[in-house]
């Protein structure tokens, strides 16, 4: 059975130490699992714990009084058990852990390394149940070709006899099972009149053939069975006409219709997609080389390819559910496939990347026409469980041969376009131009080092002061990622922040982030150095991602710092994206005693509804409002509202980009609580930043 959190895991607990298993537990129960767990410390009780009930999980210490990992693994050989077995020891040494994992250990952890514990359980228990699928598969498959071979046992073929004419002298009385004859009415028919017309001149070649042949001639044929139905039947055809005995053509055919069924769905699996029927990238890709190979015989029309991606489905899978977004997909996929010419394909690749081949096309212009059109389908809206959808997407063009004279290179360079239009932000189409590669290479460049940019200790943290308007204090700073690449330089947070939340990656750099910045908390506290908060930033993809409570709760003990001296700043339209799952996790956070902010406050769609229901501390205006105020009446009157409005809901209120004295003077009248810019100051490296504290704690000494 396939155990995920919130089920029960049976733990097996291979332990002399009390403490450590219930550490264990612990860390499993903190990663949402439910551990039904026992402690054994001797071959015996873990004989008896194995014949008492199955277990799901084990975890053994590598060495025991009496008792070791290996000899636990022995047992498990001796029972033929197939059960993860995590070794999680303290260091034993590079040869008995190689040792151990020789013996049939799945893997080897440390003690204490919870970051590595909970990701080596789920993929054991995910394997073990692959494996354990398998089994079972192989098993039906082995039960299958038993009973199969039994039918064929016990069952017969159809035998025909024909004359030279090809007319039925006699039919075997399995007919009537497979076709529904019996077998006396066929008597005297010409074959043929039952023999699909498309299949009737391999019949008569395998007829002719078989004269004077020294071994039956092989046919394959459509006969109509008595219902109407068209079987499909392999024959082996004998010409024993000259045999007294039997004077005719012998015909023993074999109903191979369920064969040619498993064939055409084999074939169909291979060259479309199961859940839109559109053809995959297989059949898109042969498809496109046999148009190329008829435009250059031509030598007069090009073709396009176009690569499709839809913005924000990963939004509509997760707060609708993957059923919903598998309706979308198919329903999508007819709409687009119905404004295309019959010559056109349209592929799925998979997820919500789709690609279109467009023969017959010069003028970039009628590829760009496509592309509209295809933007405007996926306006329309779509009705799917009881929700009203509007699509957009991100649409690459490549023309043959302006853009490649190849399929690889074609489809390559309109992905490229494609990555183009969405860096644009979505919802349009983009033509692909050779200076797009460099920016693809530099793209990628950035991607990989970007992966090793923690372990190689390039990325750094500066520090924003936030200052009170009321009496003049520094109360907090806001922690900002920036990165020194050893070739580029300073990186901007602009290019490697939506890299990193379109990769992935932002879940290990939040992890770093938050760590990094409440060390650096506890050492400014421990430095007598008195700062309320620092604020981090929490993105879209972190803050959906799993356990984001969990990370936070182990920043703030691996730093031993109060959960009061944190701030977690998340943008409005994270806050109102899913409503009641943000509620869930902003109070699992509270219960951490952090703060929450709503960060760049104002560019949303908050509903104050919605807002004063949400656990949240602060609002920060965002910058745009701050930028032109006083200048701007309309910046300064929303600045003042959102004032007013966070003081009635007993928020505190931090304006962000504060440049200017009049900004200043502005914000004070109205009461604002707290400002952030280069007003006071810049983001400084964590040791400038010291300085600058220890200065302002001198000054006011």
């Amino acid at each position: 059975m396939s155990v995920t959190p919130q089920q029960a895991l049976h733990v097996l607990i291979v332990e002399d130490s009390a403490e450590d298993a219930q550490l264990l537990q612990l860390q499993l129960r903190r990663n949402g699992y439910k551990p039904v767990a026992r402690r054994v410390q001797t071959a015996e009780e873990m004989e008896r714990a194995l014949d008492e009930q199955p277990w799901d999980l084990v975890l053994a210490d590598y060495s025991l009084p009496t008792f070791n990992a290996l000899g636990a693994l022995e047992l498990f050989h001796r029972r033929g058990l197939d059960i993860p077995f995590l070794i999680v020891s303290g260091t034993i040494g590079e040869e008995t852990a190689v040792e151990a994992m020789r013996a049939g250990a799945h893997d080897y952890i440390m003690k204490g390394s919870s970051a590595r514990l909970i990701p080596a359980i789920a993929r054991e228990l995910r394997e073990a149940e692959e494996r354990a699928n398998r089994r079972r598969a192989e098993e039906a498959l082995r039960d299958s070709e038993r009973r199969f071979r039994a039918l064929i046992e016990y069952s017969s073929d159809i035998l025909t006899v024909v004359d030279a004419s090809g007319r039925i002298l006699y039919e075997s009385p399995s007919v009537e099972r497979l076709l529904g004859h019996t077998a006396g009415e066929l008597m005297g028919a010409a074959l043929e009149e039952h023999v699909h017309p498309e299949d009737r001149h391999a019949l008569a070649t395998a007829l002719t053939r078989s004269a004077g042949a020294s071994t039956p001639i092989a046919a394959e044929f459509r006969m109509r069975a008595r219902n109407g139905e068209w079987r499909s039947v392999e024959a082996s055809v004998s010409n024993l006409l000259d045999n007294a005995e039997v004077g005719g053509i012998v015909l023993n055919s074999r109903d191979i219709t369920a064969r040619k069924q498993d064939e055409e769905m084999i074939r169909h699996l291979a060259y479309f997609d199961a859940l839109t029927g559109l053809p995959n990238r297989m059949l898109f890709d042969d498809r496109l080389t046999q148009a190329l190979a008829h435009s250059r015989r031509r030598g007069a029309r090009g073709l396009a390819v176009m690569s499709l991606d839809l913005d924000r489905f990963k939004t509509i899978n997760e707060t609708l559910g993957h059923g919903a977004g598998d309706e979308l997909l198919r329903t999508a996929a007819s709409s687009l496939s119905a404004i295309l010419r019959g010559e056109d394909t349209i592929a799925r690749l998979g997820g919500d990347e789709f690609l279109f081949l467009l023969p017959e096309i010069d003028d970039v212009e009628d590829a760009a026409r496509v592309a509209r059109k295809v933007l405007t389908v996926l306006d329309a809206p779509f009705s799917v469980h009881g929700h009203e959808l509007h699509l957009t997407a991100s649409v690459g063009i490549a023309m043959f041969p302006l853009d490649g004279d190849d399929a690889e290179t074609l489809v390559r360079n309109a992905d490229t376009a494609l990555y183009r239009a969405k860096e644009q932000g979505g919802n349009r189409y983009q033509l692909y131009a050779p200076a797009m590669n460099a920016i693809a290479y530099k793209r990628l460049v950035l991607e990989n080092s970007l992966r090793r940019a923690i372990e190689r200790e390039e990325l750094r943290l500066h520090y924003q002061p936030l200052v009170s308007l009321h009496d003049g204090t520094v109360v907090g700073v806001e922690a900002l990622i920036r990165w020194q690449h050893p070739e580029l330089g300073l990186v901007s947070p602009a290019e490697f922040i939506p890299l990193a939340e379109e990769t992935g990656l932002i879940v290990p750099l939040t992890h770093w982030v938050l760590h990094t910045a409440c060390r650096q908390m506890k050492e400014w506290h421990e430095a007598g150095l008195e700062l309320m908060t620092v604020a981090v930033n929490i993105s879209a993809q972190r803050f959906s991602a799993a356990n984001l409570p969990v990370a936070v709760a182990e920043a703030l003990t691996a730093a031993g710092l109060d959960g009061r001296h944190l701030c977690l700043e998340l943008t409005e339209s994270v806050m109102m994206e899913n409503v009641e799952e943000t509620i869930a996790t902003l109070l699992e956070l509270k219960k951490l005693h952090v703060k929450i902010s709503i960060d760049d406050f104002g560019t949303g769609y908050s509903s104050l509804s919605y807002l004063k229901r949400l656990p949240i501390d602060t609002l920060k205006i965002d910058q745009s409002f701050v930028r032109n105020t006083p200048a701007d009446a309309d910046d300064a009157a929303i600045a003042m509202l959102i004032i007013s409005m966070a003081h009635h809901l007993n928020l505190s209120v931090v304006a962000e980009g504060v440049e200017t004295e009049e900004q200043l003077r502005l914000l004070r009248s109205q009461q604002c609580d707290i400002m952030q810019g280069y007003l006071v100051s810049k983001p400084l490296p964590a040791a400038e930043m010291t300085e600058m504290l220890s200065r302002l704690a001198r000054a006011r000494v």
